[in-house]
């Protein structure tokens, strides 16, 4: 019989004398595959024993200054368990470095479809594509309801300054992952700070959410819906037209093909899908929120996600990068901070 294969960042020795006590069923001879499409943190699928498990640590190599917190992550999924946000329970919690080498959680695995590419989609009509979009408007809407005082999650960030704080926060993260001189990041940078708007309202914000963060229940001919919403890395509170934003930002269709975009794979560009500005209504609609000044947030997450790719290039240069989509990383950079910058222009 095959003995079950190292895994890097997940040392086998250290792990399973954990996962004996922690993950009952578990085994020993546990085997385990990198899944999910995300270029920061790592996620795991383990299966052994009678059970398959979800592991989620950051990635390996040196971490930028609060990223990748495994504990808050946790945290958030935890206190969501009996809210109207599908998330997957939280198993078990590992703070020790000791085990692999950084904090980590487990969780359970739901089943469900992700759509990262077209051809994923393409199975769907027109009539459950739109539907799905209302089912992730409906879910964004409830993840910006969550009570925070019920949820123990009050103090899960500063109440006040989130738009001053993320972009001070995210411009030192470019200082601190940068590979080379951007100039039009430079002017991006500034004319994020000068031409903030107002301070919003403040609500739990996911961060990063997007169709191919959520885990999807297809049936039949039935309109889809969201049976978890996963990877919460980037969740604080915060300004909920952020999140909306953010959305958009993966939300690229035909005009961004070709584009060395880690992300946006072309998917609503498929009939059906309505245009951003019909996702940013339908979401109005919902929650009676003013998205009239939508543009300015836009430009600050493709600023954000320029510089997590920044980040992922950074690593990649480094050799410390694991799974795909790491090598065309560093090409988008310039292409996403045009694209910020293109929101701004008055």
């Amino acid at each position: 019989m095959t003995q079950p294969q190292e895994v890097r960042g997940l040392p086998r020795e250290s792990f399973t004398a954990w996962a004996r006590e922690a993950l009952p069923g578990l085994g020993d001879d546990w085997r385990a595959e990198v899944i999910g499409g995300g270029l920061s943190n790592i996620t795991y699928r383990l299966t052994g024993g009678d059970r398959s498990v979800i592991v989620r640590r950051p990635p390996t190599g040196k971490l930028l200054p609060s990223a990748h917190d495994m504990m808050r992550e946790a945290k958030v999924l935890t206190a969501l368990q009996d809210t109207a946000v599908p998330v997957p329970e939280v198993l078990a919690v590992c703070a020790d470095d000791t085990v692999a080498g950084a904090p980590f959680y487990v969780m359970a695995e739901v089943p469900g479809e992700v759509l990262r590419e077209p051809e994923e989609a393409a199975y769907l009509t027109a009539g459950q594509r739109n539907s799905l979009v209302d089912a992730l408007v409906e879910t964004l809407a409830a993840i910006h309801a969550v009570d925070l005082d019920a949820t123990g999650l009050r103090d899960f960030g500063k109440p006040a300054g989130y738009l001053e704080r993320q972009v001070r926060r995210w411009s030192g993260q470019w200082e601190a992952s940068r590979t080379r001189e951007l100039p039009a990041m430079d002017e991006l940078v500034r004319r994020l700070q000068e031409e903030r708007p107002a301070e919003g309202e403040v609500t739990l914000v996911h961060g990063d959410f997007r169709h191919d963060n959520c885990l999807l229940a297809i049936e039949g001919s039935a309109a889809p819906q969201v049976a978890a919403v996963v990877d919460w890395e980037l969740s604080t509170l915060g300004d909920p037209l952020a999140d909306l934003a953010t959305w958009l930002t993966y939300y690229t269709g035909r005009d961004d093909e070709g584009q060395p975009l880690i992300v946006g794979a072309g998917v609503p560009a498929l009939e059906g899908f309505p245009s951003p500005e019909e996702v940013a209504s339908r979401y109005a609609a919902v929650t009676g929120r003013d998205v009239s000044g939508l543009a300015y947030y836009r430009a600050f997450s493709d600023f954000r996600l320029a510089v997590i790719a920044e980040g992922v290039h950074a690593r990649y240069l480094a050799g410390q990068a694991d799974g795909p989509g790491y090598g065309r990383a560093g090409a988008s950079v310039p292409l996403m901070v045009d694209r910020a910058l293109s929101h701004l222009v008055r």
